[in-house]
């Protein structure tokens, strides 16, 4: 069974990867049926057709959400560079070489011959920076505590669902709760968020890494949720925890685990 460290290697180089191919796409490459495929394009005539430009525009967004995630967790202090080589620094916008970003290009605005290798010089950057990220995992710098918790942290969610599978949900939900306050307290020390109380809850933390923003408002309200039923599991005995409840927190807290750092 691949761990935690293993899967997050595999999946940094399949979107550095992802970055290389589209920088051949740039450079008026053509690519082959694989280097097609490996983008999520089945292969046609229409798709074998594409210039670099047309993959490129088609494509970019998608390496682009992923790609500045695994910055922010990763290599936060190069997160503020890797996106104003996207959209710039939010200063004057009058186009020239040094304002004209990936951004524009992308709606439309076309800045003289100059503006396509402009695009390709700031991607070629950001592939490079996102690149640098794999070195983080074999150097003895790398934080290798957190990938052995997430290990850890998996295998107390197995020892949850199967809890649920024999209908102890009580039990599974209080474990499942415990998991995420765990993962919550690991992602406040990651960010330096400061907890004041002794024993903060999965809704202390929740607020904390809101108020950071750590956490957008969906994901805020998510962990609500799952801190809702954790608590029904734990305290209220007014009424039992359904099993769907209880399906529903050990999958979100696995789903928080693997997406926030």
């Amino acid at each position: 069974m691949a761990s935690n460290l293993d899967r997050y290697k595999g999946d940094l180089k399949r979107l550095v990867d992802f970055g290389e191919t589209l920088l051949l796409a740039l450079d008026s490459s053509p690519l082959d049926d694989a280097q097609l495929q490996s983008l999520g394009y089945d292969v046609n005539e229409e798709t074998k057709a594409f210039v670099g430009a047309d993959i490129f525009f088609l494509s970019y967004q998608r390496w682009y959400t992923e790609a500045s995630a695994v910055v922010r967790q990763l290599m936060p202090d190069r997160i503020i560079e890797f996106e104003q080589l996207y959209k710039g620094d939010g200063r004057g916008r009058d186009l020239g070489i040094r304002s004209f970003t990936i951004q524009d290009w992308l709606n439309g605005v076309r800045y003289r011959q100059q503006g396509f290798l402009l695009v390709k010089m700031r991607f070629h950057n950001q592939v490079a920076i996102l690149g640098a990220a794999q070195g983080r995992f074999e150097s003895s710098l790398f934080d290798i505590r957190q990938m052995i918790q997430a290990d850890l942290l998996d295998s107390e969610l197995d020892a949850a669902r199967e809890l649920a599978k024999h209908s102890f949900l009580r039990g599974a939900g209080a474990i499942a709760g415990v998991v995420l306050e765990k993962h919550l307290s690991q992602v406040a020390e990651n960010h330096t968020v400061r907890v004041r109380k002794k024993h903060p809850t999965i809704s202390d933390f929740n607020d904390l890494l809101k108020d950071r923003d750590v956490l957008d408002i969906p994901t805020w309200r998510q962990i609500q949720r799952l801190s809702d039923i954790r608590n029904l599991c734990d305290h209220n005995k007014d009424r039992e925890p359904t099993r769907d409840e209880v399906e529903e927190l050990i999958n979100g807290v696995e789903k928080a685990s693997k997406s926030l750092f």
